[in-house]
C-alpha cells in the first residue's frame, strides 16, 4: 500500500475554484470600531476633606448631562471621532423647596470617545449610526468608567442606568422638526400678514 497522508485521504473536499475564496467573504459591517479612549476626565471634591466627614449623614443626589458629539477625523473619508460627554455632580442631598441649598461633593467630567469607519453605508443612515449605534457601543465602558471614578474618590459608585440612544435621537429629531415648522409658520406669517 502506497503512503499517503491521513489529512490528504480524508480530505474529501473539493479544491476551490479560484476566485471562490473571495465570493465566501463577507463584507464589512457598517460601523467598524478602530480605536476607543478616555478623551477628558476630570474629577473634584470641592468641600475635601471636610466632605468625607459628612459620608454617614449624605443622601447624595446625582445629577447628570449626558451629551454626544460627532466630527469627521479627515476629510473626505467615512471616519468620524464620536465622543460621549457626562457630566457628573453628586450633592450632599436632594435640593427642596426651603431647605439649605445641598454642597457639592464631587463632580466629574468625562469624555468617552470611539473612532468609527462607516462601510458603504447610505446617506440616511448614517446620522443613526454615528448619534445612536456608536454611542451605544461606548457606553458600557463609559458607564464603568464613572463608577469606578466615583468610587476612587471615596463615594458610592454612580451606576448608569442603560440609555435607548436610538429613542433619545428620535425624539431630538422630532423636536428639531417641530421647531423647523413653527420657525418656518412664523416666517410665513411675518411675510403674509393677513
Amino acid at each position: 500500500m502506497p503512503d499517503q497522508d491521513p489529512v490528504a485521504a480524508n480530505d474529501a473536499s473539493p479544491d476551490p475554484a479560484p476566485g471562490a475564496a473571495a465570493s465566501r467573504t463577507t463584507p464589512p459591517p457598517p460601523l467598524l470600531i478602530n480605536a476607543q479612549y478616555v478623551r477628558d476626565l476630570t474629577i473634584r471634591v470641592p468641600g475635601a476633606p471636610a466632605i468625607y466627614a459628612q459620608l454617614g449623614q449624605m443622601r447624595p443626589h446625582v445629577n447628570l448631562h449626558l451629551d454626544i458629539g460627532v466630527r469627521p477625523v479627515a476629510d473626505g473619508q467615512p471616519v468620524f471621532e464620536v465622543t460621549l460627554s457626562v457630566q457628573c455632580s453628586i450633592l450632599t442631598h436632594q435640593p427642596a423647596e426651603g431647605a439649605d441649598a445641598p454642597a457639592t461633593a464631587c463632580v466629574v467630567d468625562m469624555a468617552y470617545s470611539g473612532i468609527f469607519t462607516l462601510n458603504n453605508v447610505a446617506q440616511e443612515a448614517v446620522e443613526p449610526l454615528l448619534v445612536a449605534e456608536a454611542p451605544r457601543l461606548l457606553f458600557p465602558f463609559a458607564r464603568n468608567l464613572l463608577a469606578d471614578v466615583t468610587r476612587e474618590a471615596g463615594f458610592a459608585p454612580v451606576l448608569l442606568q442603560p440609555i435607548d440612544f436610538g429613542a433619545l435621537w428620535q425624539a431630538r429629531r422630532a423636536q428639531a422638526q417641530g421647531q423647523a415648522q413653527a420657525q418656518g409658520q412664523t416666517q410665513a406669517q411675518t411675510q403674509n400678514p393677513s
